[in-house]
């Protein structure tokens, strides 16, 4: 019966296969492939001001530009920038954060972001670990450190924009593509909230198997329970441009899946009040904002998947194939949000710049909080939903590309790969899915 609902839904919906088949997909082959795969994170993270006892940040945009090179943004700026109403908080809804790893110190280190930006703690803040407790080794840099500094952006952003929204965090031991589905499947079996935000991917040409591949089917089969259970789910769309490290176009799972919305990068400019000026695709090769003084970091994801037909949410914007992005956020390092980590160690624990599209999943599912708590229930399966939206409710990113080392897409007027529909304002996206 849902999947039917959903199929007539608003501009198009994305007809929900059979958990067990994996059904509506292109797939290379009639082989099953077992092969495995992992999941990535790679929050780019500068240090903003280290130090035990941290104080309010002192700066505005324009002087950390003077001081840094880069702008920088709180919570309230975000808050401001992207029409976050002040009515709504996410009173009663559940946020849920997937990672690998987790962080040692993350309940500490989210209660010292409040602290330091005058939020409230959230009602509930609880940890998972569906697989048992992993141990926490901070000399591994690329690995379980990357993975904390990934923790600490999910959980204290998506509390920034949904302040009265409960928080699940739910751990994975490692970060094995097999391993984090079932970290997705436990939550979605549990119905321990409301949205899910991934803020990890891995690229579609990494998958062996394609379609036929076990692990990518039961991520797919996790996402039709979800839709089924009304439950959103989001994830970020990859900061190494159109081709996720490789020379082709290739887009990011999960945030590639039609029941999955991803969320690609743009540069938010703002002034010091927080009033929006304007964005641009994230892209440091091509249109780096200031004067790029730390280098590269990254850009925006979004590519055609190999892996999933088009929906018709998408082909009735022209698109052939299933695209991500979906929508897009703020998630340059040069336009940074300022997070917390209070796990390095004396000295060095302190507010850091952090960047990357997965600054945007976890703070779309604060966005998706508040129209839950607008509705009075969860919101479910996003994407017909957001293109049934007016475009009003976005703002229209037109200048860039994301251009990468493959040969990438540029923003257009209206729906593009790189940013999708756009970023939100989110009071218009709240009412356009409030209800």
């Amino acid at each position: 019966m849902l999947a039917a609902m959903l199929a007539g839904c608003g501009a198009g919906g994305y007809t929900l296969p059979s958990a067990s088949a994996g059904g509506g997909r292109t797939t290379a082959s009639a082989t099953t492939s077992t092969g495995g795969f992992v999941y990535d994170v790679n929050p780019h993270v500068l240090l903003a001001n280290a130090q035990d006892t941290p104080d309010a940040f002192p700066l505005k945009p324009s002087q950390c530009v003077a001081a840094f090179g880069l702008a920088c943004y709180t919570p309230q700026l975000i808050r401001s920038a992207y029409d976050v109403p002040s009515t709504l908080t996410g009173a009663g809804r559940t946020i849920v954060i997937v990672d690998a790893y987790g962080s040692p110190t993350i309940k500490s280190d989210l209660h010292t972001f409040d602290l330091i930006f005058g939020l409230p703690d959230p009602p509930s803040f609880s940890i998972v670990y569906p697989g048992g407790s992993p141990t926490y080794n901070p000399l591994q840099h690329h690995g379980e450190t990357g993975w904390a500094e990934e923790t600490s952006l999910d959980v204290e952003w998506s509390h920034a924009i949904a302040p009265g929204a409960n928080i699940v965090l739910v751990v994975a031991a490692n970060n094995g593509g097999d391993v984090l589905d079932n970290a997705v499947k436990y939550a979605v079996a549990h119905k321990l909230g409301d949205v899910i935000s991934q803020s990890y991917g891995a690229p579609e040409a990494a998958i062996r198997g394609n379609g036929n591949n076990l692990q990518d089917q039961q991520a797919h089969a996790n996402f039709v329970a979800a839709a089924n259970a009304g439950i959103s789910v989001l994830a970020s769309a990859g900061d190494s441009g159109a081709g996720n490290g490789a020379t082709f176009d290739n887009a990011l799972f999960p945030a590639s899946d039609p029941l999955v919305t991803g969320v690609g990068g743009t540069n938010l400019f703002m002034s010091d009040t927080g009033v929006y000026t304007n964005e641009t695709v994230w892209n440091d090769k091509t249109g780096c904002p200031f004067t790029c003084k730390d280098g590269i970091f990254g850009a925006s994801g979004g590519a055609p998947s190999v892996l999933f037909p088009v929906p018709s949410f998408q082909a009735a914007l022209g698109a052939t194939k299933r695209t991500s992005a979906d929508v897009s956020y703020n998630a340059s390092v040069y336009t940074a949000v300022l997070t917390y980590l209070g796990f390095l160690g004396p000295g060095k624990n302190g507010l850091y710049f952090f960047g990357g599209t997965s600054e945007g999943a976890p703070q779309w599912a604060g966005i998706v909080a508040l129209a839950g708590q607008q509705a009075g229930h969860s919101i479910g399966y996003l994407n017909p939903k957001l293109y049934a939206a007016s475009a009003t409710a976005f703002h229209d990113v037109t200048v860039g590309n994301n251009s990468f080392g493959s040969p990438g897409f540029s923003a257009t007027a209206g729906f593009d790969v790189p940013t999708g529909l756009g970023s939100p304002d989110a009071a218009k996206i709240i009412s356009a899915i409030g209800h």
